[in-house]
């Protein structure tokens, strides 16, 4: 019989109130070892608050939250985390290759300096988010985009089991996205787990193997094709989301969703702004 061990994330009927307002109510799930998971929902849904959750950054009210067996505590080296955008300090004087650097800091005793091993791996990173020709400048110089890339390759660095990512995708160029794609791809290869707050339900099925669909409540869970049907998606958006035919999972999704993003015209349930600098 399978076990929370068996899990890379075990929820189990979490509930998280900020004061007396529900975050999340009743909550869980498990994601098997090497899943790549999408977490939608309409704003306010609670989708970084269950990331947060899972973290250990916030304080369950109820349930509980394992990561490979473990509490959140207990597996803080197997996890790696990109926050949004919005709540990183872009004025701290650091440069590229120091953000890429801190992603080893977990795997070195504080008594010890960063090893070659470790410079190396942080540069690989870079290079995986191309951002090597970047790795002298401060972060604050950096476009929107270059910054998302950078935090991803903090996370890369760390070569953690375990990758959260809120809102990667959000307002960043198209040579961001091929970029974080391309990362996703290769932590599966890996046999990583992945979990990633998405907003844009057009490229869900593309890019995820299932989805976690909250609004306080979990609605759903399971692969996009169980998901992504109008009368679900109707009751959790409530009515305001436009729900299109073609939102199914292709076949060789990861490795073409970039180019297909492209050229895809569908809606998101927030909109989507995009950067001039690459």
């Amino acid at each position: 019989m399978k076990t929370e061990n068996d899990s890379a994330v075990s929820v189990e009927h979490l509930t998280v109130s900020y004061g007396p307002v529900p975050a999340l109510l009743d909550i869980s799930f498990s994601v098997e070892p090497g899943q790549l998971v999408g977490i939608i929902g309409p704003n306010g849904s609670g989708k970084s608050t269950l990331i947060k959750a899972v973290l250990g950054f916030v304080k369950a009210d109820f349930g509980n939250v394992k990561l490979f067996g473990k509490s959140a505590e207990h597996a803080k080296g197997a996890v790696a985390y990109v926050p949004q955008r919005g709540a990183v300090d872009w004025d701290f004087p650091v440069t590229v290759r120091d953000v890429a650097l801190m992603g080893r800091f977990s795997k070195t005793p504080w008594w010890r300096d960063l090893s070659h091993e470790d410079h190396r791996l942080a540069d690989e990173a870079l290079d995986m988010v191309r951002m090597t020709e970047f790795a002298d400048r401060q972060i604050g110089q950096l476009s929107g985009g270059q910054q998302q890339r950078v935090f991803m390759a903090r996370a890369i660095a760390q070569d953690s089991e375990l990758l959260l990512l809120d809102e990667p995708f959000a307002g960043v160029d198209a040579a961001t996205e091929r970029a974080i794609l391309d990362v996703l791809r290769k932590t599966r290869e890996a046999g990583k787990t992945t979990l990633v707050v998405h907003h844009d339900l057009a490229t869900a099925a593309e890019y995820f193997d299932k989805l976690v669909l909250l609004k306080q409540r979990l609605f759903g869970y399971g692969p996009p094709e169980n998901i992504l049907q109008p009368e679900l998606l109707s009751e959790v958006y409530e009515g305001t989301l436009r729900v299109f035919a073609n939102l199914s999972p292709k076949k060789d999704s990861i490795a073409s969703a970039a180019r297909h993003r492209e050229s895809h015209t569908g809606i998101s349930d927030q909109s989507k702004s995009s950067e001039a600098s690459k």
